[in-house]
């Protein structure tokens, strides 16, 4: 078991939780998402259990913040989501020297390659422009419930394994946000268990796809990834703050992000 791998798996579920932040980008800022999407492609392989030594501590991580922080994270987002989008920003802008030094862009980056990175940069970013809106919990559980919490589910997936693209957000749009974060706040069982079975399903079928490109088109496919993150920098931006104590822990908070970047990049983006 790699159960440093618990930690990892921490910071991909804290991200999870918020709108704008993705879990695949938090996977991309570890080092880690090329072998994360070849584990869960692993998994039905005969090295299943090297796979599961990887996925289990990772799993555990993402479950443990979840429960554990969607509450803190809730409570940092309503009270001071500027500060907290700031530290992803830092974050994100942070890791990005090392994943083109990872990519190893200088020599490896042709026209077509920079092509599919703005390309990848405008897909994300264009979705700052969505209008998630401000939707209710769902009080009154029917069959079409479960069967949107379903499909809400494998969307979300899908877009969580992809960097710079947020389930979070995603659940927003078809708004199902505050009936799934408030199921886990308050361990309501089934809609968790509904969800979570289109979760899973769509985290295979996205890596299937994903694992395809990585494997055939690796430079083009770390280009579009990158420009994914780069977007997503569109996405989480909360706009300048204008009280200056705003201002002070925004600055604070950013500093902080790129020092936690800077920390990352040592630690897990060894040569």
């Amino acid at each position: 078991m790699e159960w440093k791998n618990i930690y990892r798996g921490m910071l991909m579920g804290a991200s999870d939780v918020i709108p704008g932040v993705s879990g695949g980008t938090i996977a991309v800022l570890l080092g880690i998402y090329d072998r994360l999407i070849a584990a869960i492609n692993g998994i039905f392989s005969k090295d299943w259990k090297k796979q599961l030594g990887f996925l289990i501590p990772l799993a555990i991580g993402v479950g443990a913040a979840i429960l554990l922080l969607s509450r803190l994270i809730e409570w940092l987002f309503e009270h001071h989501a500027m500060p907290t989008q700031f530290f992803f920003l830092g974050l994100i802008i942070g890791i990005l020297p090392y994943l083109f030094h990872q990519a190893d862009a200088k020599n490896t980056f042709r026209m077509n390659h920079f092509l599919l990175l703005i390309i990848g940069a405008l897909l994300v970013g264009s979705l700052a422009f969505l209008q998630a809106g401000e939707p209710s919990v769902i009080k009154d559980i029917t069959t079409s419930t479960y069967v949107l919490l379903f499909f809400s589910g494998i969307l979300a997936s899908s877009a969580m394994i992809l960097p710079g693209i947020s389930g979070s957000f995603m659940l927003l749009v078809v708004g199902v946000y505050p009936t799934i974060i408030g199921a886990v706040s308050n361990l309501h069982f089934d809609i968790l268990a509904v969800t979570g079975v289109g979760i899973v399903l769509g985290i295979v079928l996205m890596s299937k796809i994903i694992n395809f490109f990585l494997r055939n088109y690796r430079i083009g496919t770390f280009a579009l990834i990158i420009g994914l993150v780069i977007g997503s920098i569109a996405v989480v931006f909360p706009g300048w703050p204008t009280a200056n104590s705003i201002v002070l822990l925004s600055v604070a908070a950013f500093a902080a992000g790129l020092l936690v970047a800077y920390i990352l990049g040592r630690v897990e983006y060894k040569d």
